[in-house]
């Protein structure tokens, strides 16, 4: 079975770039459709280049700052909601504007606050927020009525519920927005980059690349970020396995 998988693996692979170089034939202009060929030779020399590995840092360094701010925060959030109402009707309408609000509006507010370089981090947070607090109320709410009522019978304190009851309930939901959470920061991140650009980014090279008309460049930028972002996606997910492995 995982030998078809690779195997499959492999093959739609080779066929994404097949058919990526016969767009790029077919289309016969390297300003607007590089081949695979010259976006690999141009990445491999950018990633030769000291101003990549400096943006790929200070993308990373967002990216992780981000995460660092919204997940502990969301948590805390959509416990403090699911279990008192009066948070709930105080929090929820602000929860929902921000999920409602376009990403580049949080951009471009965001920009007049904080500058180049906090604007990144700030916007990732108020994207993230929302998905790990939702995922935590989810987590809560769907902890069995009748584990509730034990702790109830047995007049367990607030803090022995918190951490045997609502922490291991939330953990699989939170654990879950984390997943999708990281791929959509440093969707997030990269956006706000290339809209604000920053002295050390890869959307700052993107941009870039862009205004001189480097198509391939602007290729290579953007594998590079597709590659940090599936790296740190995979290392999310071994550090997940391990933590589940040990409980």
């Amino acid at each position: 079975m995982k030998k078809s998988f690779v195997l499959f693996s492999v093959a739609g692979i080779f066929l994404f770039f097949a058919a990526w170089e016969a767009l790029a034939q077919l289309r016969g202009n390297e300003l607007l459709l590089p081949g695979p060929v010259s976006v690999m030779r141009t990445f491999a020399s950018l990633a030769a280049s000291e101003r990549f590995w400096l943006a790929l840092w200070g993308s990373f360094y967002r990216v992780a700052f981000g995460m660092l701010v919204s997940v502990p925060s969301g948590i805390a959030a959509g416990i403090l909601i699911a279990l008192d109402k009066r948070i709930e009707a105080l929090l929820k309408p602000v929860l929902i504007a921000i999920s409602a609000t376009p990403v580049i509006s949080v951009i471009l507010i965001a920009f007049l606050w904080f500058g180049q370089e906090r604007t990144p981090v700030f916007t990732a947070f108020l994207m993230i927020f929302p998905i790990i607090t939702a995922n935590t109320i989810a987590g809560i709410n769907a902890i069995d009525p009748k584990l509730k009522e034990v702790f109830d019978i047995y007049r367990l304190s607030k803090k022995q519920r918190l951490l045997s009851l609502y922490i291991p309930g939330i953990a699989p939901f939170v654990l879950g927005a984390l997943r999708s959470g990281l791929s959509l920061c440093w969707k997030v991140v990269v956006a706000a980059e290339v809209m604000v650009q920053p002295a050390r980014a890869l959307g700052t090279g993107m941009q870039n690349a862009r205004a001189q008309l480097e198509t391939a460049e602007l290729y290579a930028w953007t594998a590079g970020t597709i590659l940090a972002a599936a790296l740190c996606q995979a290392a999310l997910s071994v550090i997940l396995g391990l933590m589940q492995k040990r409980r």
